[in-house]
């Protein structure tokens, strides 16, 4: 018989595997009514079954029943690969966010670990010190899906 966790990542690959978007939104608090158990049981399967490790983006937002977007990066499609980086970096990123997404895109080969490094440096916080605080995340969005996005049409030439 299958855990709970097995169940719960099982219903969520459904969900992903069923809709024609790049990603689900689901709310945590409806989820773990569904499945009869806590909210922290639904955070549990995200980080360790929905992670970078295994080619997901996460977005989660506390409060208001916690909603949770989940992206699957697939790099089969060029088009699709920029989708996501639009939906998944929007107008603002922060620092640690901005290195998941490069740890995804290197571990499915869209980005060498050199280019990994060299992006990692332009958007660090100690590159953009001279940007006031409160717009770093904004110019960091906006850095990091440009660069993404010019390697991405670079390979597709």
């Amino acid at each position: 018989m299958s855990n709970l966790s097995d169940i719960i990542e099982d219903f969520i690959n459904e969900l992903i595997e069923s809709t024609n978007n790049s990603f689900i939104e689901i709310q945590r608090n409806m989820l773990a009514q569904q499945f009869d158990c806590s909210p922290s049981q639904i955070n549990y399967v995200l980080s360790t079954r929905f992670n970078s490790d295994k080619g997901y983006i996460i977005e989660s937002r506390r409060g208001g029943g916690g909603y949770v977007k989940i992206f699957k990066v697939d790099t089969s499609s060029d088009e699709h690969l920029e989708n996501i980086l639009n939906k998944s970096i929007g107008d603002s990123i922060t620092l640690n966010r901005a290195n998941d997404i490069l740890n995804v895109f290197n571990q499915k080969g869209i980005i060498t670990l050199k280019e990994q490094n060299i992006i990692k440096a332009a958007i660090n916080d100690r590159a953009l010190n001279r940007i006031f605080y409160e717009d770093r995340n904004r110019l960091r969005a906006d850095v990091l899906k440009e660069v993404l996005l010019a390697l991405i049409n670079e390979e597709s030439e």
